[in-house]
């Protein structure tokens, strides 16, 4: 049995006064959380498998629904200097996420301006050759070139209008997803 699991009573959630119940079980806090993270405990890293969960929970849910994560734990651990630090602890892990997913969007968006900046410039070249060199050519191959060349500086595009267009707006929605469990009430209870 895996002890870090969703609560058993889960259908797919259960929902309490209205807030729909994201709930793990475990037999210690130190489940929660990355092993081999050194760290102090409030600054640990969760578990892989933890936020993955949370994440894929709360993703599910939707952000138009109201969210708890509640942590269940034996009735000996819930009064532990660690099950009261829990719910620091997670909120200190999905800001410390969120602010990384913010630096990975705004560094999206400056590699998408340097990349528009130099598709543009081949682009610029590109149909400066075309004018400059289609009419030295001899028939057979002027449109070839011409056309070559007009391609050619298009496809460069491709990389700053994909960014733009596509690119960036999936890691906002994450971004605001881990924001709103960085700011999700968390519940220690004993089972």
């Amino acid at each position: 049995m895996d002890p870090l699991r969703a609560h058993p009573s889960t259908a797919p959630y259960r929902r309490e006064a209205g807030v729909t119940l994201i709930e793990v079980e475990l037999t210690d806090t130190r489940q929660l959380f990355n092993t081999l993270d050194p760290a102090p405990f409030v600054e640990k890293d969760l578990d892989r498998d933890a936020d993955t969960y949370i994440v894929d929970a709360a993703r599910e849910i939707g952000a138009r629904h109201a969210k708890r994560l509640v942590v269940h734990l034996p009735a000996a651990a819930v009064d532990t200097p660690d099950a009261r630090a829990l719910p620091q602890a997670v909120h200190a892990y999905f800001t410390y996420r969120a602010n990384h997913t913010e630096r990975q969007l705004r560094e999206n968006l400056r590699e998408g301006v340097i990349s528009l900046a130099i598709g543009l410039a081949f682009l610029a070249v590109c149909l400066a050759l075309r004018r400059i060199v289609t009419p030295l050519l001899w028939s057979e191959a002027r449109a070839t070139i011409s056309e070559g060349l007009l391609i050619m500086g298009w496809v460069a595009m491709w990389r700053p209008i994909q960014m733009f267009l596509y690119d960036w707006w999936p890691i906002r929605r994450h971004l605001r997803l881990l924001r709103e469990i960085a700011r999700m009430p968390i519940e220690v209870r004993a089972r």
